[in-house]
């Protein structure tokens, strides 16, 4: 029973490879279809202005491609920093100055090494970036730390174009 059960399921796989081949002549019958369609989408019919005088009503038609026009996207600048989201953290300083009760972070790593390379790069473009270390073993970079909300948050919306993942965080 299992060796015509067997047999029947090769006949069928092999019946179905051999059956869905697809020849040559149909892609070229494609192909040739496309650029047809193509080449009379594309060319232009003119009118014969030499003989305009001769007939009457002939008119001369000029063809402008159509532009795609792109909307410019306007953003708004905030001015409501109420509802603006802050984490709270209870961070120890690894590196830096000091912090104040608002601060901006521009990155999280596991390894110490790389938040350090973080802060010379900032360092290196005239931030005072500092190093701190969440209660979850988290390296974070401060870009920099203000005493307000508001202010960090303008600080903080200023480098979205080069860190994107820029967030609050509040010290405990």
């Amino acid at each position: 029973m299992k060796k015509i059960a067997l047999m029947g399921f090769a006949f069928v796989a092999a019946f179905a490879m051999s059956s869905c081949k697809s020849g040559e002549s149909a892609y070229k019958k494609a192909y040739e279809k496309a650029q047809a369609q193509q080449s009379t989408t594309t060319s232009v019919t003119q009118v014969n202005t030499s003989t305009a005088g001769a007939q009457e009503g002939a008119t001369q038609v000029s063809v402008t491609p159509v532009q795609t026009i792109t909307p410019v996207q306007t953003v708004t600048p905030v001015t409501d920093y109420s509802n603006v989201t802050v984490r709270t953290e209870d961070v120890t300083l690894v590196n830096g100055a000091g912090l104040k009760a608002y601060s901006v972070v521009v990155g999280s790593f596991g390894v110490q090494a790389n938040a350090s390379a973080l802060q010379k790069k900032l360092s290196g473009q005239g931030y005072q970036a500092q190093v701190v270390k969440s209660p979850s073993n988290m390296y974070r970079v401060i870009l920099s730390t203000h005493n307000d909300k508001v202010s960090a948050a303008q600080s903080r919306d200023k480098v979205r174009g080069t860190y994107p993942d820029a967030w609050l965080l509040y010290q405990k």
